[in-house]
């Protein structure tokens, strides 16, 4: 089956999982299930962006060291972050003040003379600025940020609503493949509840029926080898909607669907597992997870690379300071493939590009 054509698939069998409450701390990589909009703005006062002396702009227009203008008492100071006096529109820097007319306590003091101006709202923000009300901080399907983080907790969004779809990782002892899988699932939102895979056709298709998550994955045992049992008890468990990906590496992946949920077979070699989880198994989570279309980086290859027609290709790259250079694709051997921090997908209408050519990166 194509890659186009088994993600279309995978995605009619995906509906996005049920949205939850969850922390805005915890909410960062995870979908927004509706628009997170600012309720009252903020900040309620206007507040100091830096260090200074709280003024009413109007009491000192046109002051200058020729012409300097007498206030009854020193102003107020300001730390940043700090709301000013309900009469004051704006900062004196720390200098306009010299220190021997200070008062102990920063404020009332003898009358003083000042000798700079500043504009209205100066060194400030003002009522609402900050987070405006009605101001939309996350779109739904949006995935949500570290620095949007930062602003729903500046706002008081305490928590949110989101979309955290669990995936069942199903691998056979010796597991070096499900920690990987499970921090790219937890970075895009997503939980992994790793488990073991038996060695039978019957208990494997009792684990792949087990209740409890949205979808599953199952690693390893998908070739045609004697003991691979992977897409039999997928059979046996609900229905094998394809078993051989037009993909390479991972000619050997699968998927279908059991107890209403989907279910993905991947290879057992790390290049074909990570070649058919960036080619399938992303789409698949983002559709659980009800999420939008994502940009994805584009960057000039270093070297050119070559695919066969007909096929998807997957290859690994480095991000350098001059763009993106192959490391390999099928059959690469595990000390380059550790380089990788990016891939390309080659489509099988591609006999490959050559050196120089810009094009779409999968950050790993």
């Amino acid at each position: 089956m194509p890659v186009a054509e088994a993600v279309a698939a995978l995605a009619a069998l995906a509906r996005p999982v049920a949205a939850v409450e969850t922390g805005t701390a915890e909410a960062r990589g995870a979908v927004a299930a509706r628009d997170i909009v600012v309720g009252t703005g903020r900040p309620e006062a206007r507040t100091a962006l830096r260090d200074g002396w709280a003024v009413s702009t109007a009491a000192i227009v046109g002051a200058s060291p020729y012409a300097p203008v007498r206030l009854a008492r020193t102003p107020a100071w300001v730390e940043a972050g700090a709301p000013l006096p309900a009469d004051a529109d704006a900062l004196l820097p720390p200098e306009a003040v010299p220190p021997e007319a200070v008062p102990p306590e920063a404020a009332g003091g003898e009358p003083l003379e000042i000798e700079v101006e500043v504009a209205a709202g100066e060194g400030t923000r003002a009522p609402g600025a900050e987070m405006p009300s009605g101001a939309r901080l996350v779109m739904a399907g949006e995935r949500v940020t570290a620095l949007q983080a930062l602003a729903l907790a500046a706002a008081g969004l305490a928590q949110l609503t989101v979309r955290r779809p669990r995936l069942r990782l199903l691998a056979a002892a010796p597991d070096t493949l499900t920690p990987l899988l499970g921090a790219w699932i937890a970075a895009r939102g997503g939980v992994a509840e790793p488990a073991a895979r038996p060695a039978e056709v019957d208990p494997l298709a009792d684990a792949i029926l087990a209740p409890g998550a949205d979808a599953v994955v199952v690693i390893g045992g998908t070739g045609l080898g004697r003991r691979d049992i992977t897409a039999s008890a997928l059979a046996r468990a609900g229905r094998l909607h394809a078993h051989g990906i037009a993909l390479r590496p991972g000619e050997s992946a699968g998927f279908g669907e059991a107890a209403g949920r989907p279910v993905l077979l991947l290879p057992g070699r790390p290049d074909a597992t990570l070649a058919a989880w960036l080619a399938l198994g992303r789409p698949l989570l983002a559709a659980l997870a009800g999420a939008g279309p994502e940009t994805t980086p584009t960057l000039p290859l270093t070297r050119k690379v070559a695919s066969v027609i007909g096929l998807t290709e997957a290859v690994f790259l480095h991000r350098t300071a001059s763009g993106v250079e192959p490391l390999g694709g099928a059959e690469i051997p595990l000390h380059r493939l550790a380089r990788a921090d990016a891939a390309l997908l080659v489509p099988p209408a591609h006999e490959g590009y050559p050196a120089g050519t810009a094009v779409e990166v999968l950050p790993l």
